[in-house]
C-alpha cells in the first residue's frame, strides 16, 4: 500500500502523470546523477575559481585595509592620549605657578596695604595731635583771657553790689584792691 502511495504521489507531481507514465522529480531521477554531479562538479569549481580569484581577494584586501585603518586609528588615539596626558600636566603645572603667583601678589598687595593704611594712619594721628595740640593753646589763651577779665569782672561786679548795698559808689581802687586780696587767699 506505501507502494502504491508513493506512485499516485509521483504520477501527480511528475511530468505526464495524466498520460499514465511512470517518471519521477528529475533532481532525484537517478538516470541523471551522473550528468547533475558533473554540472554540480563543473559549477563548484568555476564559483570556486571566480571566488578565489576575484570575491575572496577583494575581501582579503577590504580587511587588511581595515586592520591596517584600525591599527592607524589606535596608534593615532595612543599619541592623543600622550600628547593630552602632556597638556595636562603642563596645565596643572601652569596652574601651580599661577598659584604660587597669584598668593605672592596678594600678599605684596597685602603688604603694601598696609604699609600705606599704617602710614595713613599715622599721618592722621599726627594732624589729629597737632588739632589737639592747637586746640589746646586756643583754651590756653581763652583762660588766660578769661582770667585776666575775672578780676575786671570781679571788681565790676563787687562795685555794683556795694553800690545796690550802701546806696552810694566806692572807690575803684578800694573794691580792687579788696578783690586782688580776696583772689589770693
Amino acid at each position: 500500500m506505501a507502494q502504491q502511495q508513493i506512485d499516485a504521489h509521483t504520477e501527480v507531481a511528475g511530468h505526464g502523470g495524466g498520460e499514465g507514465g511512470h517518471s519521477s522529480f528529475p533532481p532525484f531521477d537517478p538516470n541523471t546523477f551522473g550528468s547533475q554531479i558533473l554540472w554540480l562538479a563543473i559549477t563548484f569549481g568555476l564559483l570556486y575559481y571566480i571566488m578565489s580569484k576575484v570575491a575572496l581577494p577583494q575581501i582579503a584586501n577590504i580587511l587588511e585595509v581595515r586592520r591596517d585603518r584600525i591599527a592607524s586609528d589606535l596608534g593615532e588615539a595612543e599619541r592623543l592620549k600622550r600628547e593630552t596626558d602632556e597638556a595636562i600636566a603642563s596645565y596643572e603645572e601652569s596652574l601651580a605657578e599661577a598659584r604660587q603667583k597669584a598668593h605672592g601678589i596678594a600678599n605684596t598687595a597685602r603688604g603694601e596695604a598696609k604699609s600705606h593704611i599704617e602710614a595713613e594712619f599715622a599721618k592722621v594721628e599726627a594732624d589729629v595731635a597737632s588739632q589737639i595740640s592747637e586746640a589746646d593753646k586756643k583754651i590756653a589763651a581763652v583762660k588766660e583771657a578769661a582770667m585776666g577779665e575775672v578780676d575786671a569782672i570781679a571788681t565790676s561786679t563787687t562795685s555794683a553790689i556795694l553800690e545796690q548795698i550802701l546806696g552810694s559808689s566806692v572807690a575803684e581802687k578800694e573794691v580792687s584792691k579788696a578783690v586782688t586780696t580776696a583772689k589770693a587767699n
